[in-house]
């Protein structure tokens, strides 16, 4: 059982955004241990529901009476300071936690805490790395960025000293852990409104590093040279994997796919052949993301056969390519990806499937983001063979920037690409079910709204 003594001076804990991803698990794992939990959230939700089907007390809406008789209130970064449950708990005198501070603190009352950090793939390899170790039977608690339809939501408590995290580098909140292993997929240039360039990313993940004890273990992509560069800043035993690059510990060759884009492909360990592995998920971003996970659970002397058992059941978080139905014969995929690199890997996957013709609906997620790397969107959407631009998703941002989606189309009109700018979901739905065709493939992408469109053309076309 992990050591909560640090955490026993908490009687009552209240969450302000109690209905977010990594909130929710935190108050699950607390509520398991026996601590009073309540928590608000601005709106309803499945993640809600769930809370208050195991008994915590949730309250939608924000109120200043919320927070009675808490004695810590835990906050997101998206809470702004005059929110009357925040105003409330400073005119009482209630300390108030940042949600990844608070994290850090539960991460330390486990003996092994395996974080999986890097800018794109960590809820996929979150997931991976969860399901060997539930097959392995080693009992973990888990908190994953998606809902992992395997554990029922996007957290599970364990009874094992096995905490597996996904670690966001934003705003450097992974620093807060207390890591005894590492997994880091890749460094990429990405939340530029907070680290500014990348030299202050790669940073990051060197003090990142720098958190692992002597014990620990280091697992980087020796694809990426970035990641490369990590294992000189740690006393830690490292591991490298790749696919291009074969002068890695793992590595795997003779890779293929089926029609739905799935892999299987031979791994090499210290360039002696370690087994055949079959996934469900596409894309060859997935061969390399299950070589992470691989290389990790075969130093936690997990078994050949309970790796491969779990890499073959995984299916996919949910968001991460997630099949949602079909159109008028077309499939439909739902993708979180928001950043250049994740739309290519995300078109590459879609390229090893057996199709007629693409389609992506895109939202870009970020005023920010969209402005520094609008050149580099518009190169990788030129992969689809049809292009839709929603109006960009703000997030946590008003648009200082001056960008908006028409630019984004323009910059593709640039490339002599045709792309049309509809922002309207009902206008956006109807023209893709005149549209699209038998054995097309529709892929709705971005972190934020976009993921309604799936379903309301699939409705569409039904009816």
């Amino acid at each position: 059982m992990p050591n909560i003594e640090n955490l026993q001076k908490y009687k009552h804990v209240h969450f302000i955004g109690i209905g977010g991803v990594s909130m929710s698990g935190i108050a699950e794992i607390l509520h398991q241990w026996g601590v009073t939990i309540t928590g608000s959230d601005a709106n309803e939700s499945a993640i809600t529901s769930k809370l208050i089907s195991n008994g915590i007390k949730v309250f939608i809406g924000h109120k200043a009476e919320n927070i009675e008789g808490a004695d810590v209130v835990v906050y997101t970064a998206a809470v702004s300071k005059d929110n009357v449950e925040m105003v409330q708990a400073k005119a009482k005198g209630i300390p108030t936690i940042e949600r990844a501070d608070f994290l850090g603190e539960i991460t330390k009352c486990y003996k092994d805490t395996i974080t999986i950090a890097g800018t794109h793939g960590k809820s996929t390899t979150t997931s991976m790395v969860s399901l060997c170790f539930l097959e392995a039977l080693k009992d973990p608690s888990i908190q994953v960025g998606a809902v992992l339809p395997e554990i029922c939501g996007n957290y599970m408590v364990g009874k094992s000293e096995y905490f597996i995290i996904e670690a966001c580098e934003y705003v450097e909140s992974f620093l807060k852990f207390a890591p005894k292993a590492e997994i880091i997929l890749n460094i990429d240039n990405d939340h530029l409104d907070y680290f500014k360039n990348f030299e202050n990313i790669k940073n990051a993940f060197v003090k990142y590093v720098k958190l692992l004890p002597d014990d620990g273990l280091l697992v980087v992509c020796g694809d990426d040279r970035n990641c490369l560069d990590l294992p000189q800043y740690t006393k830690a035993k490292a591991l490298t994997y790749g696919i291009t690059n074969k002068n890695t510990d793992f590595f795997a060759v003779n890779i293929s796919f089926d029609d739905n884009g799935f892999a299987e492909f031979d791994v090499y360990y210290h360039e002696e052949f370690y087994d055949r592995i079959k996934l469900s998920v596409p894309g060859m971003h997935n061969v390399l993301n299950s070589l992470g996970c691989i290389a990790l659970c075969n130093e936690y002397g997990i078994s050949k056969q309970d790796i491969k058992n779990a890499l073959l059941k995984f299916k996919g978080a949910a968001r991460r390519f997630e099949f949602k139905g079909y159109a008028n014969g077309a499939q439909v995929f739902d993708d979180y990806g928001h950043h250049p690199t994740e739309i290519i890997a995300s078109a590459k996957a879609l390229m090893s499937k057996k199709f007629n013709e693409s389609w992506v609906v895109f939202q870009p997620h970020t005023y920010s983001r969209t402005k520094s790397l609008l050149t580099d969107f518009a190169k990788a959407l030129l992969n689809f063979d049809h292009i839709i631009v929603l109006d960009i998703y703000a997030a946590r941002e008003t648009n200082r920037f001056g960008v908006s989606s028409e630019d984004l189309v323009n910059e593709l009109n640039k490339f002599n690409k045709k792309a049309l700018y509809i922002p309207d979901f009902e206008e956006c739905t109807k023209y893709l079910q005149e549209n699209i065709q038998k054995d097309d493939i529709v892929l709705t992408l971005g972190a934020g709204t976009v993921t309604q469109i799936g379903p309301m053309l699939i409705d569409i076309c039904q009816n």
